[in-house]
């Protein structure tokens, strides 16, 4: 085996040291403005820091979350736009740290690309620093992985690691739910990151481009408008839960839809039941339907169809609860109360009118 005379580098194997150390140096600012009680260290460390008594908890329970985009990010990738990606990264997993009670406390992200451009990943992570500051949590650390040839193209993935905390005996669901509590939808802001498989099949069905403009959305282009973020619903939540405790259990509805994530938060005597007539779905999941063919109830186990959160409270503070949530910007629909389970975790009545 013969021995080249002038030795191969790093970066003749594809990976650029140099585009990494200047990524980092981008995305400094980003990450400084997500600082918070009890994270203000830099990133540029093996590991971030968090003082849990400086961001004032006494005796706190840890709740840990992690999540991607799914294939929204290849919406991103073949458009060009990847300063929203970051918040739908942050909103699937702080969103599922709050339906337990707990506040995000911080953040850390995995980027993996077959070839690194600075530019590119500053733009990443200065949505996941946006993300971050919605949430009120601190992006403490991540990685950047070069990988050339496992990534081809301009590919590439991302994952988020989101912990949280709340005081011992606060988490939820409560151990109270009961029949007649009431179901609060809050509405979504879109797709979010869910179902974008079936999506992607549609819009190429449809025979349309990411810059036609969007069928559901006068004046913007289709790409730009699937790819409008996941709604965080953390700190509206959060004021809910503190000033009214009347919350009793909170369910992201993601993949899987309204029948999947509903149950999980239910004790196994009761079911949801909603009714579908109250929910106005946006026109996006409209034209999915029409453009697909999408069967009803394929819809409802395949997006959120409108609901990104439900809400489960007793009665009599249903509308207290729904106040506090309208106060700090949710658009709040009673949509179904709790009752007894005979067979599914989840009942409709009546349909969505796609």
């Amino acid at each position: 085996m013969s021995v080249p005379k002038n030795g191969l580098t790093y970066a003749q194997a594809g990976v650029d040291i140099d585009a990494g150390a200047a990524m980092v140096e981008k995305i400094k600012p980003h990450v400084r403005s997500t600082r918070r009680p009890g994270a203000d260290g830099e990133i540029g460390g093996f590991g971030g820091l968090f003082d849990l008594k400086a961001a004032g908890f006494s005796d706190p329970v840890l709740v840990a979350a992690n999540d991607g985009v799914g294939t929204k990010v290849k919406i991103a990738i073949e458009t060009g736009i990847h300063d929203t990606i970051g918040i739908d990264l942050v909103a699937m997993c702080v969103n599922d740290l709050v339906v337990q009670g707990a506040e995000p406390l911080f953040f850390l992200d995995y980027f993996a690309t077959g070839k690194l451009d600075p530019d590119q990943g500053a733009a990443i992570v200065a949505g996941i620093a946006e993300g971050c500051r919605q949430a009120g949590c601190a992006l403490i650390g991540g990685e950047t992985a070069e990988m050339p040839g496992m990534y081809a193209g301009d590919d590439y993935d991302l994952a988020g690691f989101a912990v949280g905390a709340a005081e011992r005996g606060q988490l939820l669901p409560t151990n109270d739910i009961e029949e007649g509590d009431v179901l609060l939808a809050l509405a979504s802001s879109g797709v979010h990151s869910n179902g974008f498989s079936l999506v992607r099949r549609i819009v190429a069905n449809s025979g349309r481009t990411w810059a036609d403009e969007a069928p559901f959305a006068a004046g913007r282009a289709l790409g730009a408008a699937l790819l409008e973020p996941t709604r965080i619903y953390v700190k509206p939540l959060l004021a809910a839960i503190r000033s009214t405790h009347g919350i009793k259990a909170l369910a992201h509805i993601t993949g899987g839809g309204l029948p999947e994530n509903t149950p999980r938060v239910l004790p196994e005597a009761w079911a949801a039941e909603f009714d579908l007539a109250t929910v106005e779905a946006p026109p996006v999941f409209s034209w999915l339907a029409r453009t697909g063919g999408v069967a009803h109830d394929e819809m409802l186990r395949t997006f959120n169809c409108g609901i990104g959160m439900v809400v489960v409270v007793a009665e009599g503070q249903a509308a207290q609860v729904a106040a506090v949530l309208a106060e700090h910007g949710e658009t709040v629909t009673p949509v179904g109360r709790i009752v007894p389970r005979k067979a599914a975790g989840v009942v409709y009545r009546g349909r969505v009118e796609f």
